[in-house]
């Protein structure tokens, strides 16, 4: 595998920014665990949660593609796509006060993501593996 991973470390980069800023707020806020009532911690952990939720399934989806021997550039459309996707989300929530179009569009572009992906897990099992 080649494109699965690139995708896998690039996000895990992101993963880590987003969670540093978890560790520094709680630092700074003075907030050893939850989110203390404080906004800008909820919003905080949001962020990191939220890329908890989704990434592992995308790339598990991605993977299981690419080992199955989809084309390269299917894969690099999904891996860029669930990146910008990331980052979008991520930059909305954990850097910004409200940025809703990067929430919105974040959210939109991950779950098309996931759609296609698992569109195309769906055509490979049925249609080319004949299940």
């Amino acid at each position: 595998m080649k494109v699965t991973p690139l995708y896998a470390a690039l996000l895990a980069i992101w993963f880590v920014v987003l969670s540093v800023r978890v560790i520094r707020n709680r630092g700074r806020e003075k907030i050893p665990l939850g989110d203390g009532g404080n906004r800008s911690m909820l919003r905080l952990m949001r962020g990191h949660a939220n890329f908890a939720e989704y990434v592992p399934l995308a790339l598990v989806l991605m993977a299981l593609l690419e080992l199955s021997r989809f084309p390269a550039y299917a894969l690099h459309a999904l891996g860029a796509t669930l990146l910008v996707a990331r980052l979008m989300h991520g930059y909305a929530l954990s850097f910004t006060p409200q940025w809703m179009l990067g929430r919105v569009v974040g959210s939109t572009l991950t779950f098309a993501m996931l759609i296609a992906a698992s569109v195309m897990c769906f055509y490979q099992a049925l249609l080319v593996q004949g299940l």
